[in-house]
């Protein structure tokens, strides 16, 4: 079935819209374009009077810092940092003010890894996203690379988006980029790379696929926006990849008659929210290797982990950490929440659940991962 096919009912329910901008469209080598960031502003205007809400997430304040700030020196966190907290006030006022032309007002999200992984702080940014959308404010939001280092950073504003897309259970993701949509392979290195229109299956169906590098202004490249895909998937969420520099760039993306970059549909069984959390926004503390019949119960009959199939323990972590789970090939298929800490689990691995109380003074579950804390990722590998 063609892009077409599908297109049509996936953007007629679309009434939440995530909408990730790229330093590539709205900057180059010398700083912002106000003139691109008007454009947008203005088609996005048009979306929300025609009753769709909508979220952008917008990279382009390190360019615009670095543009400015010709003494910062290198690409070492310092200058990323001074960089993003000087054009980030640049980058902000030209969105302010390009829809300020429109008459409606902004507001600006800083978030970090810590924002979307820490329940309480997820919940405070889910209320202030949904506050803003009720009184018809666009929120726009970017990572906090002044205060972000390696720890805490989410890497790319792909990632951050399909993240913000789930959070804010929104209907569909754009990525506006400076390509065509998902290619065949570098543009950059193959003349003969074609444009993929339609990737029905999110898991699958990516691999292969020649993953280009960033380039000189942002810092995800193809690589990032099939992870972003694939990640919104999970949520039940359809992604479009579609060129951002056009003129009418959302109105094409959003045309149910014109086929414009690529259509990633959600997959068949959507991730819950919670697993979805566990799955993409948590890092894993550590890492549990259980053996065949563990990763068996795990990948296909959604059973819960026990002490039993456990066979390694790697990193400290505490109980309630996100650890990965690896097969006895040592590759990760799933993650999931423990219920005891690293020194206690290498106490009772290999053990009945019966035994874990005698092993430890105490017990707090028969299971060292119930199933309800468990995602299987392995599909997005």
């Amino acid at each position: 079935m063609s892009q077409l096919s599908y297109k049509a009912e996936l953007v007629a329910r679309a009434r939440r819209v995530v909408i990730k901008i790229g330093s590539a469209v709205v900057s180059e080598a010398d700083g912002l374009r106000p003139e691109i960031i008007g454009r947008l502003a203005a088609e996005i205007d048009e979306l929300m009077r025609a009753g769709r809400e909508t979220i952008i997430v917008t990279s382009g304040a390190i360019a615009a810092g670095r543009a400015r700030l010709s003494r910062l020196g290198g690409p070492g966190i310092a200058a990323r940092q001074a960089a993003a907290a000087t054009g980030q006030i640049e980058l902000m006022s030209e969105w302010a003010r390009a829809f300020g032309a429109c008459g409606r007002p902004v507001a600006q999200l800083l978030l970090t890894h810590q924002d979307v992984a820490e329940r309480a702080r997820r919940g405070n940014a889910i209320h202030t996203i949904q506050t803003l959308l009720a009184a018809g404010v666009v929120p726009i939001i970017n990572e906090n690379d002044t205060v972000a280092v390696e720890e805490i950073r989410m890497g790319d504003n792909d990632v951050l988006s399909s993240l913000v897309a789930g959070m804010a259970q929104a209907h569909l993701l754009v990525i506006l980029s400076d390509v065509p949509g998902v290619l065949t392979g570098n543009p950059r290195a193959r003349a003969d790379a074609q444009l993929i229109p339609l990737i029905t299956d999110a898991e699958g169906g990516m691999r292969g696929l020649v993953a280009d590098r960033a380039g000189p202004l942002g810092s995800g490249g193809m690589a990032t926006k099939l992870k972003a895909a694939q990640q919104a998937a999970r949520a039940g969420i359809a992604t479009i990849i579609a060129p951002g520099r056009s003129e009418n760039a959302l109105g094409a993306a959003l045309d149910a008659g014109r086929e414009c970059g690529t259509l990633v549909l959600p997959t068949r069984v959507r991730l819950k929210s919670r697993k979805h959390w566990i799955a993409f926004a948590l890092r894993p503390a550590g890492a549990l290797t259980v053996d065949r019949g563990a990763a068996e119960a795990l990948r296909k009959k959604g059973r819960s982990l026990l002490p039993s199939g456990i066979r390694e323990v790697s990193g400290e972590f505490r109980s309630g950490d996100c650890v990965s789970l690896l097969d006895q090939e040592g590759v990760e298929f799933g993650r999931g929440l423990v219920n005891y800490p690293a020194a206690d689990i290498l106490k009772v691995k290999g053990r009945r659940s019966h035994d874990i109380a005698r092993a430890l003074g105490y017990k707090v579950a028969d299971e060292i991962i119930h199933r309800d804390n468990f995602a299987l990722i392995e599909e997005l590998a």
